[in-house]
Protein backbone atom coordinates (compact mmCIF):
# COMPACT_ATOMS: atom_id res chain seq x y z
CA UNK A 1 0.00 0.00 0.00
CA UNK A 2 2.53 2.35 1.08
CA UNK A 3 4.88 2.00 -2.06
CA UNK A 4 1.14 1.98 -4.43
CA UNK A 5 0.67 5.67 -2.78
CA UNK A 6 4.26 6.87 -3.83
CA UNK A 7 4.07 5.48 -7.17
CA UNK A 8 0.39 7.25 -7.71
CA UNK A 9 1.75 10.64 -6.24
CA UNK A 10 5.13 10.85 -8.06
CA UNK A 11 3.51 9.87 -11.43
CA UNK A 12 0.75 12.50 -11.00
CA UNK A 13 3.40 15.34 -10.06
CA UNK A 14 5.62 14.36 -12.91
CA UNK A 15 2.76 14.79 -15.65
CA UNK A 16 1.57 17.66 -14.46
CA UNK A 17 5.44 19.04 -14.79
CA UNK A 18 5.70 17.52 -18.37
CA UNK A 19 3.15 19.36 -19.24
CA UNK A 20 3.83 22.64 -17.90
CA UNK A 21 7.34 21.87 -19.07
CA UNK A 22 6.46 21.52 -22.67
CA UNK A 23 4.06 24.47 -23.01
CA UNK A 24 7.25 26.47 -21.60
CA UNK A 25 9.62 25.23 -23.31
CA UNK A 26 7.77 25.82 -26.76
CA UNK A 27 6.72 29.06 -25.66
CA UNK A 28 10.76 30.30 -24.02
CA UNK A 29 12.17 28.99 -27.59
CA UNK A 30 9.79 31.24 -29.59
CA UNK A 31 10.48 34.09 -27.44
CA UNK A 32 14.24 33.67 -27.74
CA UNK A 33 14.17 33.35 -31.62
CA UNK A 34 11.81 36.54 -32.23
CA UNK A 35 13.41 38.68 -29.13
CA UNK A 36 17.13 37.39 -30.28
CA UNK A 37 18.20 36.13 -27.06
CA UNK A 38 20.66 33.46 -26.78
CA UNK A 39 20.29 33.38 -23.03
CA UNK A 40 16.56 33.01 -23.39
CA UNK A 41 17.30 29.86 -26.38
CA UNK A 42 19.54 28.45 -23.62
CA UNK A 43 17.09 28.66 -20.96
CA UNK A 44 14.87 27.07 -23.30
CA UNK A 45 16.92 24.10 -23.82
CA UNK A 46 17.59 23.50 -20.23
CA UNK A 47 13.41 23.32 -20.13
CA UNK A 48 13.48 20.68 -22.65
CA UNK A 49 15.95 18.64 -20.85
CA UNK A 50 13.55 18.84 -18.13
CA UNK A 51 10.81 17.06 -19.45
CA UNK A 52 13.19 14.10 -20.72
CA UNK A 53 14.79 14.00 -17.51
CA UNK A 54 11.13 13.63 -15.84
CA UNK A 55 10.76 11.18 -18.04
CA UNK A 56 13.21 9.47 -16.49
CA UNK A 57 12.14 10.14 -13.29
CA UNK A 58 8.52 8.54 -13.85
CA UNK A 59 10.58 5.34 -15.50
CA UNK A 60 12.69 5.29 -12.38
CA UNK A 61 9.34 5.22 -9.79
CA UNK A 62 7.95 2.96 -11.78
CA UNK A 63 10.50 0.45 -11.89
CA UNK A 64 11.41 0.78 -8.11
CA UNK A 65 7.84 0.43 -7.23
CA UNK A 66 7.96 -3.42 -8.40
CA UNK A 67 7.92 -5.92 -5.59
CA UNK A 68 10.64 -8.09 -4.71
CA UNK A 69 10.65 -11.11 -7.28
CA UNK A 70 13.46 -13.66 -7.68
CA UNK A 71 16.00 -11.95 -9.07
CA UNK A 72 15.85 -9.11 -6.92
CA UNK A 73 15.33 -10.42 -3.05
CA UNK A 74 15.86 -7.14 -1.70
CA UNK A 75 13.48 -4.85 -3.84
CA UNK A 76 13.91 -2.50 -6.89
CA UNK A 77 13.93 1.09 -5.19
CA UNK A 78 17.83 1.65 -6.16
CA UNK A 79 16.66 1.69 -9.50
CA UNK A 80 15.16 5.39 -8.79
CA UNK A 81 18.98 6.34 -7.77
CA UNK A 82 19.70 4.80 -11.23
CA UNK A 83 17.31 7.09 -12.94
CA UNK A 84 18.71 10.06 -10.71
CA UNK A 85 22.50 9.52 -11.89
CA UNK A 86 21.15 9.26 -15.89
CA UNK A 87 18.91 12.79 -15.01
CA UNK A 88 22.66 14.00 -12.85
CA UNK A 89 24.75 13.62 -16.32
CA UNK A 90 21.61 14.46 -18.70
CA UNK A 91 21.82 17.98 -16.79
CA UNK A 92 25.24 18.28 -16.63
CA UNK A 93 25.65 17.93 -20.66
CA UNK A 94 23.12 20.11 -20.93
CA UNK A 95 24.98 22.94 -18.92
CA UNK A 96 27.89 21.96 -20.71
CA UNK A 97 26.89 22.75 -24.33
CA UNK A 98 25.26 25.71 -23.08
CA UNK A 99 28.46 27.08 -21.03
CA UNK A 100 30.33 26.36 -24.43
CA UNK A 101 28.12 28.51 -26.68
CA UNK A 102 28.31 31.33 -23.99
CA UNK A 103 32.24 31.39 -23.92
CA UNK A 104 32.15 30.89 -28.05
CA UNK A 105 29.87 33.85 -28.58
CA UNK A 106 32.62 36.06 -26.43
CA UNK A 107 35.76 34.75 -27.32
CA UNK A 108 34.67 35.64 -31.24
CA UNK A 109 33.01 38.37 -30.65
CA UNK A 110 29.74 37.08 -32.72
CA UNK A 111 27.84 39.38 -29.51
CA UNK A 112 28.65 42.36 -30.73
CA UNK A 113 26.42 42.36 -34.47
CA UNK A 114 24.14 40.06 -32.61
CA UNK A 115 20.33 41.78 -32.23
CA UNK A 116 19.77 43.30 -29.32
CA UNK A 117 16.90 41.45 -27.38
CA UNK A 118 13.65 42.57 -26.97
CA UNK A 119 10.45 43.20 -24.27
CA UNK A 120 9.23 39.66 -25.80
CA UNK A 121 12.00 37.60 -24.64
CA UNK A 122 12.05 39.97 -21.06
CA UNK A 123 8.72 38.77 -20.67
CA UNK A 124 9.66 35.32 -21.27
CA UNK A 125 12.08 35.39 -18.94
CA UNK A 126 9.77 36.88 -16.29
CA UNK A 127 7.06 34.09 -16.92
CA UNK A 128 9.64 31.26 -16.52
CA UNK A 129 10.62 32.70 -13.17
CA UNK A 130 7.59 32.45 -12.01
CA UNK A 131 5.80 29.25 -13.35
CA UNK A 132 9.30 27.17 -12.64
CA UNK A 133 9.69 28.48 -9.24
CA UNK A 134 6.17 27.09 -8.53
CA UNK A 135 6.60 23.97 -10.58
CA UNK A 136 9.74 23.44 -7.75
CA UNK A 137 7.56 23.65 -4.52
CA UNK A 138 4.93 21.49 -6.43
CA UNK A 139 7.29 19.01 -6.85
CA UNK A 140 9.01 19.23 -3.77
CA UNK A 141 5.87 19.08 -2.00
CA UNK A 142 5.14 15.75 -3.75
CA UNK A 143 9.14 14.17 -3.16
CA UNK A 144 8.67 15.29 0.72
CA UNK A 145 5.75 13.28 1.16
CA UNK A 146 7.39 10.22 -0.80
CA UNK A 147 10.96 10.90 0.44
CA UNK A 148 11.73 10.46 -3.26
CA UNK A 149 15.26 10.67 -4.36
CA UNK A 150 14.22 11.28 -8.16
CA UNK A 151 11.60 13.50 -7.37
CA UNK A 152 14.24 16.05 -5.39
CA UNK A 153 15.98 15.80 -8.33
CA UNK A 154 13.61 16.52 -10.76
CA UNK A 155 12.26 19.52 -8.19
CA UNK A 156 15.99 20.79 -7.93
CA UNK A 157 16.33 20.79 -11.90
CA UNK A 158 13.09 22.88 -11.59
CA UNK A 159 14.83 25.39 -9.10
CA UNK A 160 17.60 25.71 -11.17
CA UNK A 161 15.70 26.28 -14.39
CA UNK A 162 14.27 29.48 -12.44
CA UNK A 163 17.80 30.27 -11.84
CA UNK A 164 18.87 30.59 -14.91
CA UNK A 165 15.67 32.25 -15.96
CA UNK A 166 17.30 35.20 -13.02
CA UNK A 167 20.35 34.86 -15.21
CA UNK A 168 18.98 35.09 -18.58
CA UNK A 169 16.71 38.49 -17.60
CA UNK A 170 19.86 39.41 -16.25
CA UNK A 171 21.26 39.34 -19.74
CA UNK A 172 18.32 40.36 -21.42
CA UNK A 173 18.22 43.87 -19.46
CA UNK A 174 21.87 44.61 -19.70
CA UNK A 175 22.03 44.07 -23.54
CA UNK A 176 18.82 46.03 -23.87
CA UNK A 177 20.56 48.91 -21.95
CA UNK A 178 23.41 48.91 -24.06
CA UNK A 179 25.92 46.17 -22.78
CA UNK A 180 25.11 43.03 -25.17
CA UNK A 181 28.12 41.35 -23.80
CA UNK A 182 25.57 40.34 -20.94
CA UNK A 183 23.79 38.13 -22.56
CA UNK A 184 26.54 35.92 -23.28
CA UNK A 185 27.55 36.16 -19.36
CA UNK A 186 24.35 35.16 -18.51
CA UNK A 187 24.69 31.77 -20.63
CA UNK A 188 27.57 31.03 -18.73
CA UNK A 189 25.86 31.68 -15.54
CA UNK A 190 23.34 29.52 -16.31
CA UNK A 191 25.81 26.77 -17.49
CA UNK A 192 27.52 26.90 -13.84
CA UNK A 193 24.27 26.72 -12.05
CA UNK A 194 23.25 23.58 -14.20
CA UNK A 195 26.21 21.89 -13.29
CA UNK A 196 26.09 22.58 -9.56
CA UNK A 197 22.74 20.74 -9.70
CA UNK A 198 23.76 17.98 -11.54
CA UNK A 199 27.32 17.20 -8.82
CA UNK A 200 24.67 17.55 -6.20
CA UNK A 201 22.16 15.50 -7.62
CA UNK A 202 24.71 12.90 -8.84
CA UNK A 203 26.70 12.72 -5.18
CA UNK A 204 23.16 12.34 -3.72
CA UNK A 205 22.56 9.06 -5.84
CA UNK A 206 25.79 7.89 -5.07
CA UNK A 207 25.06 8.00 -1.36
CA UNK A 208 22.20 6.37 -1.35
CA UNK A 209 23.56 3.50 -3.83
CA UNK A 210 26.49 3.08 -1.20
CA UNK A 211 24.46 2.13 1.88
CA UNK A 212 24.82 5.68 3.37
CA UNK A 213 23.66 5.70 7.08
CA UNK A 214 20.09 7.91 7.40
CA UNK A 215 20.25 11.05 8.96
CA UNK A 216 20.99 11.37 12.13
CA UNK A 217 17.64 12.55 13.52
CA UNK A 218 15.54 9.44 12.41
CA UNK A 219 18.29 7.16 13.77
CA UNK A 220 17.90 8.88 17.41
CA UNK A 221 14.06 8.89 16.71
CA UNK A 222 14.63 4.87 15.39
CA UNK A 223 16.92 4.15 18.53
CA UNK A 224 14.52 5.98 21.14
CA UNK A 225 11.80 4.09 20.13
CA UNK A 226 13.30 0.98 20.22
CA UNK A 227 14.80 1.70 23.89
CA UNK A 228 11.10 2.92 24.88
CA UNK A 229 9.77 -1.10 23.96
CA UNK A 230 8.95 -2.91 26.86
CA UNK A 231 11.89 -5.67 27.87
CA UNK A 232 14.07 -3.76 26.21
CA UNK A 233 17.12 -2.98 28.78
CA UNK A 234 19.78 -1.24 26.84
CA UNK A 235 20.45 -0.89 22.42
CA UNK A 236 23.67 -2.03 22.14
CA UNK A 237 24.21 -0.77 18.60
CA UNK A 238 22.13 0.24 15.68
CA UNK A 239 23.15 0.98 12.19
CA UNK A 240 20.63 1.94 9.19
CA UNK A 241 21.46 2.55 5.44
CA UNK A 242 19.84 3.99 2.56
CA UNK A 243 18.45 1.49 0.21
CA UNK A 244 16.69 4.20 -2.72
CA UNK A 245 14.34 5.81 -0.62
CA UNK A 246 13.85 3.35 2.11
CA UNK A 247 15.98 2.58 5.01
CA UNK A 248 16.82 -0.89 6.29
CA UNK A 249 17.65 -1.11 10.06
CA UNK A 250 20.24 -3.63 12.26
CA UNK A 251 19.56 -3.38 15.69
CA UNK A 252 21.11 -5.07 18.56
CA UNK A 253 19.10 -5.00 21.70
CA UNK A 254 19.56 -6.49 25.35
CA UNK A 255 17.29 -8.27 27.26
CA UNK A 256 17.50 -10.36 30.71
CA UNK A 257 20.02 -12.92 30.31
CA UNK A 258 17.22 -15.21 32.60
CA UNK A 259 14.37 -14.52 29.59
CA UNK A 260 13.21 -17.67 27.92
CA UNK A 261 13.97 -18.17 24.18
CA UNK A 262 10.43 -17.49 23.28
CA UNK A 263 9.84 -14.63 25.73
CA UNK A 264 13.36 -13.07 23.98
CA UNK A 265 11.98 -13.71 20.60
CA UNK A 266 8.60 -11.99 21.24
CA UNK A 267 10.41 -9.24 22.53
CA UNK A 268 12.48 -8.67 19.20
CA UNK A 269 9.10 -8.97 17.11
CA UNK A 270 7.85 -6.46 18.98
CA UNK A 271 10.97 -4.06 18.10
CA UNK A 272 10.78 -5.61 14.78
CA UNK A 273 7.08 -4.36 14.00
CA UNK A 274 6.91 -1.26 16.33
CA UNK A 275 9.70 0.19 14.27
CA UNK A 276 8.34 -0.97 10.70
CA UNK A 277 4.64 0.34 11.97
CA UNK A 278 6.07 3.84 13.32
CA UNK A 279 8.95 4.84 10.95
CA UNK A 280 6.96 4.21 7.06
CA UNK A 281 10.64 4.83 5.42
CA UNK A 282 11.62 1.25 7.01
CA UNK A 283 11.56 -1.42 5.18
CA UNK A 284 13.37 -4.33 6.84
CA UNK A 285 14.17 -4.05 10.36
CA UNK A 286 17.09 -7.01 11.69
CA UNK A 287 16.73 -7.40 15.61
CA UNK A 288 19.67 -9.14 17.06
CA UNK A 289 19.02 -9.78 21.11
CA UNK A 290 22.25 -9.83 23.55
CA UNK A 291 21.83 -11.24 27.02
CA UNK A 292 22.18 -7.85 29.29
CA UNK A 293 24.59 -7.56 31.27
CA UNK A 294 25.04 -4.92 34.46
CA UNK A 295 28.37 -2.94 34.57
CA UNK A 296 30.84 -3.69 36.69
CA UNK A 297 31.45 -0.11 39.04
CA UNK A 298 35.22 -1.30 38.24
CA UNK A 299 34.84 -0.31 34.74
CA UNK A 300 34.39 3.35 33.89
CA UNK A 301 32.55 5.08 31.74
CA UNK A 302 35.37 5.54 29.19
CA UNK A 303 36.42 2.04 29.02
CA UNK A 304 32.31 0.82 28.46
CA UNK A 305 31.92 3.60 25.73
CA UNK A 306 35.25 2.16 24.04
CA UNK A 307 34.17 -1.41 24.17
CA UNK A 308 30.83 -0.14 22.77
CA UNK A 309 32.77 1.53 19.54
CA UNK A 310 35.02 -1.87 19.09
CA UNK A 311 31.79 -3.99 19.29
CA UNK A 312 30.46 -1.67 16.60
CA UNK A 313 33.03 -1.50 14.54
CA UNK A 314 33.42 -5.15 14.72
CA UNK A 315 29.50 -5.71 13.70
CA UNK A 316 29.95 -3.18 10.70
CA UNK A 317 33.28 -5.35 9.42
CA UNK A 318 31.12 -8.75 8.99
CA UNK A 319 28.39 -6.82 7.66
Amino acid sequence: MYENNIEKIAVRTAVVTIILNTLLTAFKFLAGILGHSLAMISDAIHSASDVLSTVIVIIGIKISAKAADKDHEFGHERYECVAAILLAVLLFATGAGIGYSGVANIIDGSYKTAELPDYLAMSAAIASIVIKEAMFWYTWAAAKKTNSGALKADAWHHRSDALSSVGSLIGIVGAMCGVPVLDSVAAIVICLLILKAAISIFIDAINKMTDKACDANTEAAIRDFIASCEGVRNVDSLMTRLFGNRIYVVAEIACDESLLLRAAHDIAEVVHDGVEQNFPLVKHVTVHVNPYVEVSEDVTVAEQAEEEQQDKETDMNEV
